[in-house]
């Protein structure tokens, strides 16, 4: 059975496993219904080696946090297995930052059936203006003295989480400005081959979310860093998108058409013997500051396919110069 190696976190002090299984509503694993092979696939996770599990309150509106909860005590993992949910704030919500955040996490602790986990994550966008994307916040909303980190930090002094993180996504100046106060331990950021922006600088012509190399910046910090969105929701596996794309104003449908349209040219210019899962793991923990990649598995198969790219080991230089080069045309 393939296993997975470990990287430090950033300047936490923990070792993670450089997979990390994601329980979103992509692969429809956890926020669905089928109990027997939510088991199945923690089983092989924890089998070869993954110590890291993240998910969120509004992933399937608690439903992943209660799925992965009740396989988590079927196989009775206990600490040794880190967890990390999110926290998104919305409407009325942001009148009341503290208590939202309280009670939030308060759910989530509930599903999960834990006292406390590892990371607890603003999920929100971080752009200039509030509202400029679905959902997000200003930087201000989050590092203002009533903001998003002072509630936080309240839950880690009560022990009810050990690290703070940013879902880094919105725009670049307003996530800078908060990777900037290095009050966070941790982002994590869509970093793949058919968007690399989190990762390398791409310049002014390349037309999608420009992510502007913010995991440089991170590691400047030493903070640590996961990589998301690794197959682009599919798009790079040659899958139809999922029904969740289809409905989410997060990552929408006509984002995940233009990422099939590069993923396409990218399959030509490297030919069709190229295995675009195999490249997409390998890539996404290639960059020397990606402590771990959080990938959907949906079948125990799934996390032996990945543990084996992951083993592989980097990538040719004249591979990554074609990413770059594709991902702005």
């Amino acid at each position: 059975m393939p296993t997975v190696g470990y990287r430090a976190l950033g300047r936490t002090g923990l070792q993670v496993s450089e997979l990390a299984m994601g329980c979103g509503p992509i692969s429809n694993l956890m926020t669905g219904e089928n109990s027997q092979r939510q088991v199945a696939v923690l089983r092989r996770a924890l089998e070869c080696g993954i110590n890291w599990i993240d998910t969120a309150a509004t992933y399937g509106q608690g439903r992943s946090e209660k799925s992965l909860g009740l396989a988590l005590r079927e196989l009775r993992t206990g600490d040794e297995v880190h967890l990390a949910t999110k926290v998104r704030l919305a409407g009325d919500e942001l009148n009341d930052i503290s208590g939202a955040v309280r009670r939030s996490l308060e759910g989530s602790l509930s599903r999960l059936g834990r006292s406390h986990v590892a990371l607890l994550q603003v999920h929100n966008a971080i752009t200039l203006r509030r509202g400029d994307e679905a959902t997000s916040l200003t930087p201000a909303d989050v590092l203002g003295t009533d903001g998003v980190l002072r509630a936080l930090e309240k839950m880690r002094s009560e022990g009810l989480v050990k690290l703070l993180g940013l879902t880094a996504v919105g725009h670049r100046r307003g996530l800078l400005e908060v990777i900037d106060s290095q009050a966070f331990d941790t982002i994590q950021v869509p970093y793949n081959l058919v968007n690399p922006s989190a990762g390398m600088d791409l310049g002014d012509e390349f037309g999608e979310a420009d992510y502007g190399n913010i995991i440089a910046r991170a590691g400047q910090y030493r903070m640590g860093v996961f990589a998301i969105r690794v197959f682009a929701a599919g798009a790079l596996l040659g899958l139809p998108p999922a029904s969740h794309t289809r409905a989410s104003p997060f990552f929408p449908l006509d984002l995940y058409r233009r990422d099939e349209q590069r993923a396409a040219k990218l399959r030509n210019r490297l030919g069709s013997d190229a295995d675009l899962h195999d490249l997409a793991v390998r890539f996404s923990l290639q960059h020397p500051s990606v402590n771990s990649a959080i990938i959907g598995f949906g079948e125990p198969s799934h996390v032996d396919q990945a543990a084996v790219s992951a083993r592989q080991g980097p990538l040719s230089k004249d591979a990554m110069t074609t990413i770059g080069q594709l991902a702005c045309l």
